[in-house]
């Protein structure tokens, strides 16, 4: 009976070593969850800012690229225009005989 005792006492003592490992690891694994749901969200939000970002940058191209279009259609009429002011001046100047007025 004695050795049967020993032997229960031997079960009851890992029992309650592999419970106490079984408590830490639970632990272990709700802090572990925990670490993950925020990195997780923080994730997300970075993501976020990112395409943010993103449409930013792509909006801001957009419209830069349109602003340089109309730059160059601006230049194209304005040499156009000065290319006319110069044969009218030209033409004035030899209808007037090249006198000033």
């Amino acid at each position: 009976i004695e050795e049967l005792c020993q032997k229960r006492e031997e079960l009851c003592r890992q029992i309650q070593q592999e419970e106490d490992e079984k408590q830490r690891l639970q632990n272990e694994v709700r802090q572990l969850t925990e670490k993950l749901a925020r990195v997780n969200e923080n994730l997300a939000r970075k993501i976020a800012s990112r395409n943010e970002f993103d449409r930013t940058i792509a909006e801001t191209e957009a419209a830069y690229l349109k602003i340089l279009e109309s730059s160059q259609t601006l230049l194209s009429v304005l040499k156009r225009e000065a290319g006319n002011l110069t044969k009218a001046t030209a033409s004035d100047q030899k209808s007037s005989g090249g006198r000033d007025s």
